[in-house]
């Protein structure tokens, strides 16, 4: 297991050194290889993690919530490197004929492009598998700065905007969970000495007798600090903006992996804190963010015409689920919630990168400008329905099991009143959800432009676009039918982890 670890980050990270000098079609394909291998890895950590805590190079650790993460974000790699190779397809057919100015120009992008992926990717494995707080906030650092430059990657004024913007209120978030870091060292130090390096398990085992002060200092600042990075009120709104100017493949990723990432970041401090502390205090804290950004969420679902910014708060939504989710503190709600996370990935993925067909097919990102999408896109625009009906917990997808886990373990908990307000704050967000998706894809004629000749013609812009996306559906279906042994028993581990703080 020692191996995979290290492989897990090693490969990703040797794409990213290749493709700097590597010809378009062969960083495609090297890219789509790596994150297909990284995923089977990522799979393979999964029996070994069942109740015991892996470590290699003194810096890399693997136990079952880390691993949760990991298998999220390796899905995602490899579904967003395939599809990238129909994204960027269009694009260099287009290119052959033209200047070498432009042919010039095109390799340049598709460099950086395949570059930036890789590295975004191999940031994110890292984060979960590194061995502390103080490598865990680098490794967060680190994905900022490399999905800020993907956010700018079109070079328009709006892509600079956001990824400005993203930048700014990002590092201001993280700034403040380097503070949480740095009190959390020095309620570590208290017990383990001036030489503890931040280390996980000798935190963990020492956690019963940390001085609350500095704990319950650092658990508000890393909620505020990474939740930043989560998307979590009032701390969101860099993301409406970079998931909107963001090219496809690096949406898909921003929303259905870089969110858990962070949220990840949090769930560490809340096993701290929970034995520091007890389970009062930082589940109070979670559900007091994870209501109000459920509600924002849900509130501007209903009014966007923006399809990328539609999904965008859709995020929102699920980050507000899952901590809200945490705060019921039930090993069953916390299954819910780590489920929530595997199949949200999988979700809104799909989601985006259905987004991506539509946007491509008509040629603004616009809802008024789309129309008939379920006729002219007759793989994407059914599966684009699948993954809005998935995000809306509709049975039979992972959705509805995770969300029916959380609730019944709210229920179980006699959190009712808690309860009833996710209940009623999803079905809010559903409506405005389904109330897009309809226009988009069954409404005859867009509301402001005649449709051109090219978004009436049935037919998909690339196979490679439509092929990761039946496989999201898939895992969807396995997720919400019949999860696999294996993955139920990981899920359940990590879930009685969190339930009782730091073994």
């Amino acid at each position: 297991m020692a191996v995979v670890l290290v492989l897990l980050v090693a490969l990703p990270l040797a794409a990213t050194i290749a493709c700097a000098a590597m010809p378009h079609r062969v960083a495609a394909a090297l890219t789509a290889v790596t994150g297909v291998v990284t995923f089977a890895l990522a799979v393979s950590l999964v029996p070994g993690a069942l109740g015991h805590t892996q470590t290699a190079l003194g810096y890399l650790r693997a136990d079952a919530l880390s691993v949760v993460f990991v298998l999220g974000t390796c899905f995602l790699y490899a579904a967003t490197a395939i599809y990238a190779i129909g994204y960027l397809d269009a694009e260099a057919r287009a290119v052959r004929d033209e200047s070498v100015e432009e042919q010039i120009a095109f390799a340049i992008y598709s460099r950086r492009f395949y570059l930036g992926l890789n590295a975004f990717a191999w940031s994110m494995i890292c984060a979960p598998l590194v061995n502390g707080l103080a490598l865990l906030w680098i490794a967060v650092e680190i994905t900022t700065v490399v999905s800020a430059l993907l956010v700018a990657l079109d070079d328009t004024e709006g892509a600079t905007e956001a990824a400005w913007k993203y930048v700014l209120i990002a590092s201001s978030g993280l700034g403040i969970a380097l503070l949480a870091t740095i009190f959390m060292y020095y309620a570590g130090s208290q017990v383990l000495g001036q030489s503890y390096d931040l280390a996980f398990d000798p935190l963990m085992r020492g956690a019963a007798h940390l001085p609350q002060t500095p704990v319950r200092l650092a658990f508000v600042l890393a909620v505020v600090g990474y939740g930043t990075k989560v998307g979590l009120f009032p701390v969101h709104t860099w993301l409406p903006d970079a998931h909107a100017e963001a090219p496809t493949p690096v949406s898909a990723l921003l929303s259905g992996s870089l969110l858990a990432v962070s949220f990840y970041a949090i769930l560490r401090y809340y096993q701290i804190s929970v034995v520091v502390l007890g389970p009062r205090f930082p589940q109070t804290v979670l559900l007091v963010f994870g209501v109000a950004s459920l509600l924002l969420a849900a509130l501007y679902l209903l009014e966007q015409r923006d399809i990328k910014r539609l999904l965008a708060y859709s995020s929102v939504e699920h980050m507000g689920i899952l901590a809200i989710g945490v705060s019921f503190g039930a090993p069953l709600a916390l299954s819910g919630v780590l489920l929530h996370v595997l199949a949200h990935a999988a979700a809104k993925g799909n989601a985006f990168m259905g987004a991506g067909v539509l946007v491509r097919k008509f040629g603004s990102k616009e809802l008024r400008a789309m129309a008939d999408g379920i006729r002219v896109l007759p793989w994407s625009g059914p599966l684009f329905l699948v993954a809005v009906l998935a995000l809306s917990a509709m049975p039979p997808f992972g959705l509805f099991r995770s969300e029916f886990l959380i609730i019944a373990g709210g229920l179980t908990h006699d959190r009712n009143a808690a309860t009833a307000v996710l209940v009623c704050l999803v079905t809010l967000a559903f409506l405005g959800l389904t109330i897009a998706t309809t226009r988009v894809l069954f409404q005859p004629e867009p509301d402001v432009v005649e449709l051109d000749d090219t978004a009436r013609t049935r037919g998909e812009p690339s196979r490679w676009m439509v092929v990761p996306v039946v496989a999201g559906v898939v895992v969807l279906l396995v997720l919400g039918l019949a999860p696999p042994g294996d993955l139920t028993d990981l899920l359940n581990h990590a879930a009685i982890d969190l339930a009782v703080g730091a073994p």
